[in-house]
């Protein structure tokens, strides 16, 4: 069995070492739109509304991500804060910024190249034009520093109870491995397979993911195709299971 990176046991056993510091609110203040980020200077709506479709300042600014998707966790922007459990509990309370934190997904999903087709089901699928996909997907590529970004993400969606997105976002992916061979590198199989299949708390779905991601790499007659993505999503939505049964034997 593969021993899991520390973050990640960290993250799935709820980060049993973390304190609430009482004093730290600077998460749930910007996600209030109250308190502008540093070092940008934004308030969240305005990063919303001014970034979206800006590449190069999502590509090589690097501050924001820790403000966008709070964690528990230190990053490497020591003006943000980590998520503190006070902040967690009200944030989540919040429909504003629940929204806004939805919004975050959608903007980063865009510059990935993606859009996110149903909030129910978390169903992703590659941007429309105007937008370039392709040119997106490519620059996901070979920037290997979003693939640090999106295993936050999807900490991040899992802490506020968005985590049924992070199956929508995983297995899109996987069937564009799978049946297009698109965002097939070594660097991204490496970071969807070590880290990000292991950024969901539910143990069943996380094991039918992995169970599915190891059929793909088995190379052998198995093609996650999109139909069987979308038949997931919607069992999902039906039964609450992606898998037919206890078995991955029917996916």
């Amino acid at each position: 069995m593969q021993t899991l990176p520390i973050d990640i046991q960290e993250f799935l056993d709820r980060y049993p070492e973390s304190r609430d510091d009482k004093s730290l609110s600077d998460n749930l203040e910007f996600y209030s739109n109250r308190l502008r980020c540093r070092p940008d200077n934004l308030r969240i709506e305005e990063i919303h509304d001014q970034w979206l479709g800006d590449y190069n300042k999502l590509e090589y600014k690097h501050g924001y991500i820790q403000w966008l998707f709070p964690i528990r966790e230190y990053g490497m922007n020591y003006e943000s804060q980590p998520l503190q459990l006070h902040e967690l509990e009200a944030m989540k309370l919040d429909p504003d910024v629940i929204n806004r934190i939805v919004e975050s997904y959608k903007l980063m999903l865009d510059f990935y190249g993606m859009r996110l087709v149903s909030l129910e089901t978390g169903q992703v699928d590659r941007s429309l034009p105007p937008r370039n996909y392709a040119a997106r997907y490519k620059n996901l590529l070979r920037s290997s520093h979003n693939n640090l970004r999106i295993s936050r993400i999807l900490k991040c969606l899992s802490e506020f109870g968005l985590e049924r997105l992070n199956a929508g976002f995983l297995l899109h992916v996987l069937s564009e491995q799978s049946e297009s061979k698109e965002l097939n590198s070594a660097g991204i199989r490496g970071s969807m397979d070590r880290w990000w299949a292991n950024c969901l708390r539910n143990e069943e779905e996380r094991a039918w993911i992995q169970a599915t991601i190891s059929k793909v790499r088995a190379g052998k007659d198995f093609v996650f195709t999109r139909e069987l993505y979308q038949q997931a999503l919607e069992r999902r939505l039906e039964s609450g299971r992606l898998g037919e049964d206890d078995s991955t034997a029917n996916l």
